[in-house]
């Protein structure tokens, strides 16, 4: 599965998946916030990502994935493992197209995602919450079944697929001169650079982590992945370490990761919600959080933000 000596995907690639999707997935809005603005002296644009179907970007990523597979490949089904948004994305990207959905789940997944993912008609296989536990699970699952594994981020299809936010967010905001998104697996923050770099060379991209979940921060300064151990956060989308395939689009074309603590993200969730009515889910605040605290300055400069998704608990919110 050693998958970095591909390719990344070029601007083809990044074409061809916003025309696949485009049947399928929302084009989200761009929202702004007059008081945001006024605390960070910036110029802010959210891409509204918590809007998209399943209420994530990674639908963008599993449509494409599905998409792309021949009919021999579909008719045998899809499975992945995800705590989350992915399961959620690809059981419906899979019931779109007609095929069935396998998801190995960890027990400590949250109950409405959960909920939400049998909703789309996908089984659900139960694994205990360990990234080893998980990928046995899979392995297993995929033996059974003979269904096509979907990666949830480490997969140059679904990284293609996840580009297209960032791509219509350059033409619906020209002149952005920076975009900052969440950071877990790097499939958001890698196609956001790719989409970028191909768009809007002058662009910079900053990825945001929460510190008690900073393996690709400490990666990036390494130079090597180094994997995520016992991450600590309230942004449960950011748990999992960086793709062998997202890690090198990150160190090519990624201008830094900065990391932000606990109290900041939920006060920046809490600001989302009471001062621009976004209802996004906690991994959606990490990069606000990054221009609350100063980590990052953005005085004077036009700024988009990728909102990764608005799965929120309402029976546990973090405040």
């Amino acid at each position: 599965m050693h998958g970095t000596s591909e390719p990344f995907p070029d601007l083809l690639a990044l074409h061809g998946a916003a025309a696949r999707i485009a049947p399928w997935v929302h084009r989200t809005p761009v929202a702004r916030c007059s008081s945001l603005d006024a605390m960070v002296g910036g110029r802010l644009h959210f891409k509204c990502e918590h809007l998209q179907k399943v209420g994530a970007f990674k639908f963008r990523g599993a449509t494409n994935a599905v998409r792309s597979l021949t009919a021999e490949q579909a008719a045998r089904g899809v499975a992945t493992h995800s705590s989350g948004n992915h399961a959620q994305a690809l059981a419906l990207a899979a019931r779109d197209r007609g095929i069935a959905a396998h998801i190995v789940m960890p027990s400590s997944a949250s109950p409405v995602k959960r909920a939400a993912v049998l909703g789309y008609g996908a089984a659900i296989t139960t694994c205990e919450p360990t990234l080893a536990a998980r990928e046995a699970t899979l392995d297993l699952v995929v033996a059974q079944t003979g269904a096509h594994f979907v990666h949830p981020y480490d997969d140059h299809r679904v990284i293609a697929g996840a580009a297209t936010a960032a791509m219509e967010l350059h033409q619906q905001v020209p002149g952005l001169e920076l975009i900052l998104a969440p950071v877990g697996g790097g499939g958001l923050l890698a196609g956001t650079a790719l989409a970028s770099h191909h768009l809007a060379p002058a662009c910079r991209v900053v990825g945001v982590e929460p510190a008690g979940a900073d393996d690709a921060f400490r990666s990036l300064q390494a130079g090597r992945i180094i994997p995520s151990v016992a991450p600590r956060t309230v942004a449960d989308g950011l748990l999992t370490s960086l793709g062998e395939r997202n890690f090198p689009i990150l160190q090519r074309h990624l201008e830094c990761i900065v990391t932000v603590s606990e109290d900041e993200i939920v006060a920046a969730m809490r600001l989302l919600w009471q001062r621009a009515k976004l209802l996004v889910e906690p991994s959606s605040a990490v990069p606000l959080a990054a221009l609350l605290s100063g980590a990052v300055d953005v005085a004077g400069r036009s700024v988009g933000i990728v909102l990764s998704g608005g799965n929120v608990d309402l029976d546990g919110l973090p405040w």
